[in-house]
């Protein structure tokens, strides 16, 4: 994965945002589409894993089979709205070690204080795949990423559902080295730096919350 900003405009994906955009979509309703959604964008950011032919044994007779090869892959929730995105890409990568980083946004400077953060092992030896649903204004996620990198990632990915123009300049000028997969790119953050149109607060309407 070579771009710098992949954005998966597969069907299914566009769909299900359209589900979740619409403010009459429920909470139960919000989290289910989350997690399907999150299937579908692992499937992109996971495109180019390392694999290693191993000797298999079908009911058929042997053959060499592709397998997954090389340190277990981490995955890092950005709290709390990461968790979202976080248990559908688990369901596909049962293995993989998984990391929280707790960050909230300041509402008058709108600048991240980190609350919390406990990593998996070994980051330098593993593609560590961050998660967050919105790309805001990128101060929180920036700050994510220079935290990931403090201790030993060395292959990073940034994974979103919905991304605002500031937030993947802020990210590409901070962390030019970390490709962004999302499933949209939206218009512009508003005066409280929110995603427009977007679809409101992910960790709200995720956990129903105000």
């Amino acid at each position: 994965m070579s771009d710098l900003l992949t954005v998966v405009d597969h069907p299914l994906v566009q769909h299900k945002l359209t589900l979740m955009r619409r403010v009459e979509t429920s909470t139960g309703q919000f989290r289910t589409l989350l997690r399907e959604i999150s299937h579908l964008l692992a499937y992109e950011v996971t495109r180019d894993l390392p694999v290693v032919e191993v000797p298999t044994e079908t009911p058929m007779g042997p053959m060499q089979a592709p397998q997954l090869d090389g340190k277990k892959l981490a995955l890092v929730s950005i709290l709390r709205a990461g968790n979202g995105l976080l248990d559908g890409v688990l369901d596909l990568i049962p293995s993989a070690r998984v990391g929280f980083v707790g960050l909230y946004r300041d509402e008058e400077t709108l600048q991240p204080v980190q609350y919390y953060c406990k990593l998996p092992d070994a980051l330098e030896e593993r593609l560590v795949i961050a998660v967050d649903p919105m790309l805001a204004t990128g101060n929180s996620s920036a700050a994510a990423v220079d935290l990931l990198k403090e201790a030993g990632a060395r292959n990073i990915r940034f994974l979103c559902l919905l991304a605002a123009p500031e937030g993947i300049a802020r990210m590409q000028e901070a962390h030019p080295d970390v490709p962004i997969i999302t499933a949209s790119v939206d218009e512009k953050l508003n005066e409280q730096g929110y995603i427009v149109p977007g679809l409101g607060d992910a960790g709200d309407r995720m956990f129903g919350t105000k």
